[in-house]
C-alpha cells in the first residue's frame, strides 16, 4: 500500500510537563518512503498549563502540520481519540499518548507491515521483541496479560498486548467503526470491533516501553481494569 500521510492522534489531559518534549520527538521523526505527518492534538479540558504549552509549541513550529482541538468538558481519552479520528486525513492513523512512555521513532516499525501489503491494522506489543522496557509494576503486567487473554478468548485473536497505546490503523477502516467508549475502554472496544471486520488483517510488532509511575503522572488504575473487563464482554457479545 502506498501511504502518503499518517495522522498522529495525541489525546492530552494535564500533560504540561511532557507535551512539548513529546511533540518535539514526533515532528523530528523521519518516516520511511518520505511519508508526511499531521499531528492532531486533542486537549481533553486540561486543568493545568497544557494548552499554553501546546500553543507555544505550535507558534514556534509553523512549518509543522499541527492541528489543535479542545474539549470544553473533560470526557475521557476515548472521546478525545474519536475527535481525532473524525479530523484525521491521513492514509493511516496512530494514537500517541503524551506521557513519553512510547517512542515515536518506532512508527516505522508499525508502518512496515502495511507498506509491504500484509496488514490493515498493526499493534505495537510491549511484551514481545528485544526493545528496552522499564521495569515497574508486577501486578500491572499481570493485569495487562489477563485482560489480553480475556479479550482474545472473545475475539479469537492471539494478541500479546491488547492494552497497548500504539495501534496503527488504515484510516478508512477505523473511520467506519462506531466507537462509543469515552475513557480507557477504547482499547478493548476497538479490538473487539476490528476483529469483526470481514477479512481484516491484524499484525503485531515488538516495541519499547518507557513506563512511568503514579508520582510521574500515570493515570490508569484498577477501576479502569474493571471497566476494561466490562467492555470486553459488552462489545464482543452485544452489538
Amino acid at each position: 500500500m502506498e501511504i502518503k500521510k499518517i495522522s498522529v492522534i495525541i489525546p492530552v489531559y494535564n500533560e504540561e510537563r511532557t507535551i512539548q518534549q513529546l511533540l518535539e520527538k514526533v515532528i523530528v521523526v523521519k518516516l520511511i518512503n518520505n511519508i508526511d505527518k499531521e499531528l492532531l492534538i486533542i486537549n481533553d479540558c486540561s486543568k493545568d498549563a497544557t494548552e499554553n504549552q501546546v500553543l507555544q509549541f505550535v507558534k514556534l513550529h509553523p512549518e509543522s502540520n499541527i492541528q489543535y482541538f479542545k474539549h470544553e468538558k473533560n470526557t475521557g481519552k476515548g472521546a478525545a481519540i474519536r475527535t481525532g479520528i473524525h479530523k484525521a486525513s491521513g492514509d493511516c492513523m496512530i494514537v500517541q499518548d503524551a506521557d513519553m512512555e512510547y517512542d515515536p521513532r518506532e512508527y516505522n516499525i508499525l508502518l512496515q507491515p502495511i507498506i509491504d501489503g500484509f496488514a490493515d491494522v498493526v499493534y505495537g506489543s510491549r511484551f514481545m521483541g528485544d526493545k528496552p522496557h522499564r521495569i515497574l509494576f508486577f501486578w500491572h503486567s499481570i493485569g495487562n496479560k489477563m485482560l489480553t487473554t480475556f479479550s482474545n478468548m472473545f475475539t479469537n485473536l492471539n494478541l500479546t498486548d491488547m492494552e497497548t497505546c500504539y495501534k496503527l490503523f488504515k484510516t478508512d477502516i477505523i473511520k467506519n467503526i462506531n466507537l462509543v467508549e469515552n475513557r480507557f475502554g477504547f482499547e478493548p472496544e476497538v479490538t473487539a470491533k476490528i476483529s469483526k471486520v470481514p477479512g481484516i488483517r491484524i499484525y503485531e510488532v515488538g516495541i519499547s516501553y518507557y513506563g512511568r509511575t503514579y508520582a510521574e503522572g500515570k493515570k490508569i488504575n484498577w477501576k479502569d481494569g474493571l471497566r476494561a473487563i466490562f467492555c470486553i464482554v459488552k462489545h464482543n457479545l452485544f452489538k
